[in-house]
């Protein structure tokens, strides 16, 4: 009989994972578990601001503490959502991009003091001989677009800037003589995460759920073959926010990352240290700072996350090296006012941060 429980509840909590009901590993008995996941399940019951639609993922010393999927892949079809469903995670692909070019940094082939100019030299804007490759990274470099003048001298400053990775993906290319989509796809075959690709444009059929914008109260497909991009374009756009993946693949990452297996300890300093200033408050009500592709946060508890979102995503990941705590939370939903984007995200972030697990 004592068998025959341990089945039966070993069913219900995959069948949960599986359809999207409930949380799988919400019953654990650890009583600090079993509060936060209570607190976010009622979260995610409410409808205001809006319906949650996505899936959460909560790992702590690398087993899953808290999973759950609620809403619909397709809202027309009426498919629902499972956990292991891929999204577009948009801005979450800067980190990416930023272990990419530490990458080649250890391999030798980029020197993160040189000037863009050294490595993209048809680059013919004139300020490609002031702004260093650190300064790409960190945000520091002050570009808008490349077409027009520098917000402040480099070094000086924040402004998050899509072009600026832009340019790091040109840079990998020129380095490495092989595409930015090559080498990244071949670094997530390298270690293991199987269901993270860089979308490719032209190719119709890939393993993604739909994006969906949240306005005037309902849900409104986005048609992502009609945004306008352009092969080229595109290839620019893919170390920016051109990346898919998923909850299982990005704790593989997170977890790999803040433990030594995919950086020298030295480059994981460069990376994680920064006096840059940066805003973004479903991270942070207060300032906090931007490394490579990564916020970095020293209060109340020091944590590393991003956000992305985009043609109707909108995703956050922290990771508390402290209590080797790892939090990914995916939507297929916009809405463009960012405490109503954020807003399930901002909230479980608080939830996490407030619970016995990290006091």
């Amino acid at each position: 009989m004592k068998h025959l429980k341990i089945l039966a509840f070993s069913l219900s909590a995959l069948l949960a994972t599986y359809i999207g009901l409930g949380s799988a590993y919400a019953k654990v008995g650890d009583p600090a578990v079993d509060l936060l996941a209570n607190k976010i399940d009622r979260i995610l019951k409410s409808d205001s601001p809006r319906k949650f639609n996505g899936v959460i993922s909560i790992e702590k010393d690398g087993k899953n503490i808290y999973a759950k999927a609620q809403g619909y892949a397709d809202f027309d079809k009426q498919e629902r959502l499972k956990l292991h469903d891929n999204f577009r995670i948009q801005s979450n692909s800067k980190q990416i991009t930023g272990v990419l070019i530490l990458k080649e940094v250890e391999k030798g082939s980029i020197d993160l003091a040189r000037p863009v100019s050294e490595y993209l030299p048809t680059l013919q804007v004139d300020w490609a001989k002031l702004v260093t490759v650190h300064q790409l990274v960190n945000m520091s470099a002050g570009i808008v677009a490349l077409d027009k003048p520098l917000l402040f001298q480099p070094g000086t400053g924040f402004h998050y800037s899509n072009p600026a990775y832009a340019l790091l993906g040109r840079i990998i290319e020129q380095v490495s003589g092989k595409k930015y989509s090559e080498v990244a796809n071949a670094f997530f075959k390298e270690i293991g995460m199987h269901n993270t690709f860089c979308y490719d444009y032209d190719e119709n059929e890939q393993a993604l759920v739909n994006g969906y914008q949240w306005a005037q109260d309902k849900y409104q497909l986005v048609n992502f073959n009609k945004l306008g991009f352009t092969p080229a374009t595109w290839e620019d756009f893919i170390p920016t926010g051109g990346i898919i993946s998923n909850v299982q693949d990005l704790h593989i990452w997170d977890t790999k990352l803040h433990n030594g297996e995919l950086l020298s300890r030295h480059s994981y300093e460069i990376m994680t240290t920064s006096n840059v200033p940066d805003t973004f408050t479903p991270l942070s009500e207060d300032e906090i700072a931007y490394g490579y592709g990564i916020n970095i946060i020293n209060a109340p508890i020091s944590f590393l996350g991003h956000g992305g979102s985009g043609f109707g995503f909108a995703s956050i990941k922290f990771y508390i090296p402290e209590k080797k705590i790892n939090v990914i939370v995916l939507e297929n939903l916009f809405h463009d006012e960012i405490p109503i984007r954020y807003f399930y995200q901002t909230e479980i972030r608080k939830l996490v941060l407030g619970s016995d697990l990290v006091r």
